[in-house]
Parts: C-alpha cells; structure tokens; sequence
C-alpha cells in the first residue's frame, strides 16, 4: 500500500486542483456572451480616460521594467486618440 501512496496522493492534488479551475470558471457564458463583454469593456477603455487609467495602473503599474511597462501602456492604446463615430441620421 506504502508503495501507491505518491501516486493516489498525486491523483487527489489533480482532482483538487481541476476541481478548483472549473470552480473559477464562469457558468453559463456563451461565447456570443464572451465577445459582448470584450467588446463592452474595450469601448469602456476607448470611452472612459478615467476607467483606462485605472486598469492601466492594475495592469502596468507592477511591471518594473521600462520597455516592458511601456509595452503594456501601449497596449491600451495610450496616447492614441479615441476612435471617430459616425452619426447616421
């Protein structure tokens, strides 16, 4: 029995840790679901300065070095002036 241990201890941790990432998963969402929010938030971020500011501080402000935060401000689009809309009447 001392001898299969390792390797039921080993297959509990497996079934414990997947367990714990379909836990994190959402339920439920579609991928139709998925690509709305992704689209929300990224009008968000074009839209809001305020909301683009404080997701870029989340995002980049623990990165130390100074191409790779300069990278991840890019990424958001810093700099760039949000896109034109079009009004149709």
């Amino acid at each position: 029995m001392l001898k299969h241990t390792p390797s039921i201890v080993a297959a509990a941790l497996v079934f414990v840790l997947a367990a714990a990432a379909r836990a994190q998963m959402p339920r439920d969402q579609s991928a139709p679901e998925n690509v709305r929010q992704s689209q929300q938030y990224e009008q968000a971020l074009r839209a809001n300065s305020a909301f683009r500011a404080k997701r870029m501080q989340q995002e980049c402000g623990p990165i130390t070095d100074p191409q790779l935060h300069q990278q991840c401000a890019a990424s958001f689009g810093a700099g760039e002036p949000p896109p034109r809309t079009t009004k149709h009447h």
